[in-house]
């Protein structure tokens, strides 16, 4: 009796785990998708790479081109509406975008749709451009930077246009503020 309680609880177990593990590919699901683990770092200036340039039409209709950014040290934030730690770290990133605004900001709204994007940008007042990137496309250009998979995720870019460093996991406003410093006085210092 005791090897059969057993034996259903393995198939009770078993079939849970399947059902909630099942992909159904829709936009919008968080398949595959991983939270970041909390690491960051700071790239030494001669091991920084060009940031790939992103364009395209933001949730608002607006044309973004983070080419003109050359000059000014950029933020790049992987986001997407179904995500937990995105809704927890957004306040943050309004914070510290409205605080610097010498620093351009862009959010990439990854696997989501459009209606749930436009509620979070609204919800939270981002006051920066929102890219759609339903298919994960975007975040793929920076493969050698950023795990695909990681959101929430974001990129600091220096002022020469180039993966300065990157937080894995929700970034806080303290933690982001002394990283742009620390851009800000790599500047100062530049010849």
């Amino acid at each position: 009796m005791r090897r059969r309680s057993l034996l259903l609880g393995a198939v009770l177990v078993l079939t849970l785990a399947a059902g909630c593990s099942q992909e159904t590919g829709d936009v919008g699901q968080t398949d595959g998708f991983v939270a970041g683990d909390g690491s960051s770092v700071i790239l030494p200036v001669d091991q920084r790479q060009p940031a790939p340039v992103l364009t395209g039409t933001d949730l608002n209709g607006d044309a973004v081109d983070t080419a003109t950014w050359q000059g000014s040290p950029g933020v790049i934030n992987v986001w997407a509406s179904w995500c937990a730690p995105c809704r927890a770290e957004a306040p943050e990133l309004v914070a510290v975008a409205k605080q610097n605004p010498d620093v351009n900001f862009l959010g990439l709204d990854t696997r989501d749709s459009e209606a749930p994007a436009r509620a979070f940008v609204e919800k939270f007042g981002i006051p920066y451009p929102n890219l759609p990137d339903p298919d994960g496309q975007l975040v793929l250009k920076f493969s050698g930077s950023l795990p695909p998979q990681a959101i929430p995720s974001t990129l600091l870019i220096d002022s020469q246009g180039r993966v300065a460093g990157r937080f894995l996991g929700a970034v806080g406003a303290g933690e982001l503020d002394e990283a742009l410093q620390q851009l800000s006085d790599e500047d100062e210092a530049a010849p």
